[in-house]
């Protein structure tokens, strides 16, 4: 294994009760070569104490505190302050298993530049983790498993946050942390996706994802569904939509109509369709809703989908792929 340095990005508000967890969890790294870029966001709690006591142990820890607000300066910092030639990062109220820095450095090293390498998650809580936090979890490590999550990439943020490490000058490629766009994890997957880079399949937990009712992506108005689907459109419409083709929008739902907003203020023409009888014929937002099976009358469509539910959509995959149709090619699924 090379001895290449690798900078460790923390951005930290109020956790303490979870930070020392954290870093001794980093402290018993296998891998050695690390460095800690620590930014301490305005806590109102002891985590800048509780940083500045390991950093007092530990010369390998560097605290600093935000000179802007929010996680997007603080990682914008944390980036500034950083000297390795692998880049990760890492949430304050998690932990990792000690094989995490070398796995990823390793994988790194093997495939080279224009690599991601990410690994699976594993969500843990007190009260227990929800439905739908299990159901993420699953759907996310099956996609690291084989590699291939950009191919669902306009479902949900495809690169766990605080589980992927990349090269520099890649990271430096991609835009680094220079986006001021929320969510800023998704945004930076989808940067990664815009480039080109390929995920290295993984089929190991590297993370310990902690889940508590005030974390900051269940409070923070970033987090909302709204700033998703505006993320979503904005880099389906600058990276895959092709105007030379019709665009199908199936479904109705919420989702369905949000993003047909979009497309309208837009001016981006599209048919929109669903298999709802209730609701075939009938008009919103001026547009009168079709039955699915006129796609087939369209040439060389592309679909938007935004039907949630599971079977649903298998139903809606099977339907396209009878036809031909490839999945990030032809048809996208939003949700």
């Amino acid at each position: 294994m090379q001895n290449t340095l690798v900078s460790i990005l923390i951005p930290v508000k109020n956790t303490e009760g979870f930070l020392k967890e954290c870093l001794d969890s980093i402290l018993q790294q296998e891998y050695k070569n690390w460095e800690v870029l620590a930014i301490d966001d305005t806590s109102t709690d002891t985590s800048l104490a509780i940083l500045k006591d390991f950093a007092e142990k530990e010369t390998r820890i560097k605290v600093y505190s935000n000179s802007g607000t929010g996680i997007i300066d603080a990682l914008r910092l944390a980036y500034a302050k950083s000297n390795g030639a692998f880049i990760t990062r890492m949430d304050s109220d998690d932990t990792m298993p000690t094989d995490k820095l070398s796995i990823l450095v390793n994988n790194l090293l093997e495939h080279g530049k224009g690599h991601i390498a990410t690994g699976k998650v594993s969500y843990f809580a007190k009260e227990g983790i929800s439905n739908g936090y299990a159901r993420y979890e699953k759907w996310l490590n099956e996609l690291t498993k084989k590699g291939t999550n950009f191919k669902e990439i306009y479902k949900e943020c495809v690169i766990p946050s605080p589980c992927w490490m990349v090269h520099k000058e890649d990271f430096d490629d991609c835009g680094a942390f220079f986006s001021s766009k929320y969510p800023e994890d998704y945004d930076l997957a989808f940067r990664f996706y815009e480039k080109g880079l390929k995920v290295i399949p993984c089929n190991q937990i590297l993370h310990h994802w902690r889940d508590y009712n005030y974390r900051t992506s269940r409070t923070s108005e970033h987090y909302a569904a709204n700033y998703f689907i505006d993320l979503k459109m904005h880099y389906f419409l600058q990276l895959d939509f092709n105007p030379n083709r019709p665009l199908a929008l199936w479904g109705a739902g919420n989702k369905g109509k949000e993003i047909a907003k979009i497309l309208k203020k837009k001016g981006v023409s599209f048919t929109w369709h669903c298999d709802n009888q209730k609701k075939i014929g009938k008009e919103i937002y001026t547009k009168v809703l079709e039955h699915f099976n006129t796609i087939s009358d369209l040439h060389n469509p592309q679909c938007v989908i935004t039907v949630a539910n599971e079977e649903e959509q298998l139903k809606i995959k099977s339907f396209l792929i009878e036809k031909n149709k490839q999945q990030g090619k032809d048809y996208f699924i939003f949700c």
